[in-house]
C-alpha cells in the first residue's frame, strides 16, 4: 500500500455540447494562467516536470503531454517508461472493423463509384481525426497503425498511401506517428511479381521500393505490423522459409529510414497440426531467438490464446531473450462483452505485468476499439480501457484505481469530484475503498474495479477458456462443435467436459504447456496441488467431485462463481440507479440499458453453462 496525495486545480471550465460521450475525458479546459518552459538538460523522451501551474520540458511534446497531466491533476516530474505506445485499428478499407464494436472505421469507407479505381474512397474527416488525435495525445499514445493485421494488398497501392499521407499530416503535430498492417504476399498479390519469396531478389526490390515511395511522402512512417502464416495469411512458410526470413527482408527495406518491423507471433495452425493451439507459438519462434534483424519487434498477446476473459501469462515472454518484444492488449472487448459489458480491463492488465515485468518489453500495443458512434466506444465504460491502456503505456507501474479515478473525474463531472486535496489509500490486490465518504466517487470505482472478475465469473472461471458462440465471440455454446473447422476452433475443445471430470491435461503427463513456463511457474502450474485455482482448468483435467480451497467440490465451485457473476452484475445496477442523480441523463439511460443487457447475458452464461455441464452429470 502507498499514501498517494492528488491535486486538483480550480474548477474547471465545462463544455456546453451535449452529453453525450464524445468528448470522452477531455471535458475541461486547463486554468488560463500555465506557464511553460523549455530545458534543455532534461531527459530526450518528451516527459515534463509540473510545479504549481509551471511546466518544463525539454520538447514542445512535452509541453503538450504536461498539459493534459496537468489537468488531471499531476505535480512533479514524470518521463514515458516505453518509447512506443502503439493503437492497432483493425480496420478494413471497406470501413468495417474486425472486432469492432463503436460503428465504422474512423479511417476508411466507400462509396459506389463508376469512375475507377480509387475513385470511390470517401474523404478524410479532418476534424475527427484532430479529435482523435488530441484525445490520444493526452494520454500519451504515440503511434497509430491504422489497418486490419489481415491486411487487405492494396493498402500499399498510391491511392491509399495518399490517404495515408494525409491522415499522418493531421496527426503528427500531436507527436502521432502512423503505421500499416501488410500482407505480406502483397508484391505477388498486386500482379507486381511472380512469388512473394522473402529471399527473391525481385521481392526484395519491390519491397525496398515501396518502402521508398512511402517514405517520400510520409518521412516520419513508423514501420509495417505484419501477420504471417497465421489463420490463412500468406507469410515465409509459403516457400520454406523462416518467420526471421520474412521478418529480416521488410527490417532490410525499412533500415534506412530507421523504421521498424512488428511481427506477430500469433500464429497458430500454420505448421503445427495436432499441437495444443496455445504451444504453437513458442514451438515456432523458440529456436529464432537471436536471428531476427535489430529493427524487428515480436508482438505477443498477453496470453498464449486469444484475449480470453483470464489466461495465465504467454511463455514466449520468457522465451525470447535475445529479441525485442512488444506486449499486445485488446481494449475492444472480444471477449468480454464487447460494446455491451461494462469490463475495465486495467486489472486485467496489470495481472499480466505482475507475471511479465515491464522492463522485458520495449513498448506495448491495444487492439482499439474506437469507431464513428458519437462516444467513439460504443459504451461509455469503454472509454476508460482506451484511457486505461495509455496511462499504462506510458507509466505500467500506475495503479488500476489511479487510473480509474482519473477517468472517472474527468469524465463525469461532479461537485462531489471538485476537491481540492485530499488523499486516499490504493491497493490493487482489493476492491475496496478507504471510506472518505465521496459515495458518489467510491462508488463508481467500487463497479470498475470489481467488474472484471464479475465477467471472469459469469463467463468463464476456474480457468475455463474459450467456450463462447462461434465467430462473433458473443455468448455461451460449451457445446459448440463445426465440423467444417479444425476442433481447435470448437469451444468443446477448450472443456472437453463428461460425466467425470472437465478441463484441458497440459501439464507433463498432457500437452506440456506447463514446460513452457521457467520457474517457479513450470512446477506451480504442474502440480494439481499448488496451481492456483484460477487456472485450474487451464492446466489440469479435474473430476467433479475434487474438494476446493473453500471445501466445496468443483462443482458446487462452479455453481457458486457463476451465481457471484450474476449478483455482481444486479449490484452494479444498483449503484448505477443510486447514480442517477450525479450523472447527466443521457449518458445515464445509455449506461443503464447496456447494464441491464449485461445482466441479461450473465444470467444466460449462468443458465446455459451450469445447464450443460449439470446434465452431463446427470443432475
Amino acid at each position: 500500500m502507498k499514501k498517494i496525495v492528488l491535486f486538483l486545480f480550480a474548477l474547471l471550465t465545462l463544455s456546453a455540447s451535449a452529453e453525450d460521450g464524445h468528448r470522452l475525458w477531455l471535458r475541461s479546459e486547463l486554468p488560463n494562467d500555465i506557464v511553460e518552459k523549455i530545458d534543455p538538460t532534461m531527459p530526450d523522451d518528451d516527459g515534463y516536470r509540473i510545479n504549481g501551474h509551471t511546466i518544463t520540458a525539454r520538447t514542445k511534446m512535452g509541453l503538450l503531454y504536461g498539459r493534459y497531466a496537468l489537468l488531471r491533476g499531476e505535480q512533479g516530474e514524470s518521463h514515458p517508461f516505453y518509447k512506443l505506445r502503439i493503437l492497432n485499428h483493425w480496420d478494413n478499407l471497406d470501413g468495417s472493423i474486425e472486432r469492432g464494436y463503436a460503428g465504422k472505421s474512423i479511417f476508411w469507407s466507400l462509396t459506389p463509384s463508376s469512375k475507377g479505381e480509387g475513385s470511390n474512397i470517401t474523404p478524410i474527416n479532418k476534424e475527427l481525426i484532430e479529435e482523435y488525435a488530441e484525445a490520444n495525445a493526452s494520454i500519451g499514445i504515440n503511434g497509430t497503425v491504422l489497418n486490419n493485421v489481415n491486411a487487405s494488398p492494396k493498402m500499399l497501392t498510391r491511392v491509399y498511401i495518399n490517404k495515408v499521407k494525409e491522415i499522418a499530416d493531421i496527426l503528427r503535430p500531436w507527436g502521432i506517428k502512423v503505421y500499416l498492417s501488410v500482407n505480406f504476399g502483397s508484391p505477388k498479390a498486386l500482379g507486381e511479381t511472380k512469388t512473394a519469396d522473402p529471399l527473391d531478389p525481385q521481392v526484395k526490390k519491390w519491397w525496398k521500393n515501396k518502402a521508398k515511395e512511402i517514405y517520400k511522402d510520409i518521412p516520419d512512417f513508423g514501420g509495417f505490423l505484419v501477420k504471417a502464416n497465421s489463420e490463412g495469411q500468406p507469410g515465409p512458410f509459403d516457400y520454406g522459409r523462416t518467420h526471421a526470413d520474412g521478418a529480416n527482408m521488410l527490417a532490410d527495406a525499412l533500415a534506412p529510414y530507421k523504421g521498424i518491423v512488428i511481427w506477430r507471433s500469433f500464429v497458430y495452425g500454420a505448421k503445427h497440426h495436432g499441437e495444443d493451439r496455445v504451444n504453437q507459438a513458442v514451438s515456432e519462434f523458440a529456436e529464432l531467438d537471436g536471428q531476427f534483424r535489430e529493427n524487428v519487434i515480436l508482438q505477443s498477446k498477453n496470453g498464449p490464446l486469444d484475449f480470453q476473459p483470464r489466461e495465465p501469462y504467454a511463455p514466449i515472454f520468457d522465451k525470447m531473450q535475445k529479441t525485442p518484444q512488444m506486449a499486445e492488449l485488446q481494449i475492444t472487448q472480444e471477449y468480454l462483452g464487447q460494446s455491451w459489458h461494462l469490463v475495465y480491463l486495467a486489472p486485467m492488465w496489470k495481472e499480466f505485468f505482475s507475471f511479465v515485468k515491464p522492463s522485458k518489453l520495449v513498448g506495448i500495443s491495444g487492439v482499439a476499439n474506437i469507431g464513428l458512434d458519437t462516444n467513439w466506444c460504443g459504451h461509455h465504460f469503454s472509454q476508460a480501457n482506451w484511457y486505461a491502456f495509455g496511462r499504462l503505456a506510458w507509466n505500467p507501474n500506475l495503479n488500476s484505481r489511479e487510473i480509474a479515478e482519473e477517468w472517472v473525474k474527468q469524465t463525469f463531472d461532479n461537485e462531489k469530484l471538485r476537491i481540492k486535496n485530499y488523499d486516499y489509500t490504493v491497493d490493487d490486490n482489493s476492491s475496496k475503498l478507504a471510506n472518505h465518504n465521496f459515495s458518489f466517487l467510491n462508488s463508481i470505482l467500487s463497479m470498475m474495479l470489481r467488474s472484471r472478475e464479475a465477467c471472469v465469473d459469469y463467463m468463464m472461471p476456474l480457468g475455463l477458456h474459450h467456450i463462447f458462440k462461434f465467430d462473433h465471440h458473443m455468448g455461451p455454446q460449451p457445446d459448440g462443435y463445426i465440423k467444417r473447422y479444425p476442433i481447435e476452433w470448437c469451444p468443446v475443445y477448450y472443456h472437453r467436459a463428461n460425466g467425470d471430470s472437465i478441463g484441458v491435461d497440459r501439464t507433463h503427463t498432457g500437452s506440456n504447456a506447463t514446460g513452457q513456463y521457467p520457474e517457479p511457474y513450470c512446477s506451480l502450474y504442474d502440480d494439481i496441488n499448488t496451481c492456483p485455482e484460477r487456472y485450474l482448468l487451464w492446466f489440469h483435467r479435474v473430476p467433479w467431485t475434487r474438494r476446493m480451497n473453500s471445501g466445496r467440490t468443483l462443482w458446487e465451485e462452479m455453481q457458486w462463481h457463476y451465481n457471484q457473476g450474476v449478483s455482481e452484475v444486479e449490484d452494479f445496477i444498483r449503484i448505477w440507479q443510486e447514480a442517477r442523480p450525479e450523472i447527466d441523463e443521457q449518458r445515464w439511460k445509455e449506461v443503464n440499458d447496456r447494464l441491464q443487457r449485461q445482466l441479461k447475458d450473465a444470467r444466460e452464461w449462468r443458465d446455459v453453462c451450469l445447464g450443460y455441464f449439470g446434465k452431463l452429470q446427470g443432475k
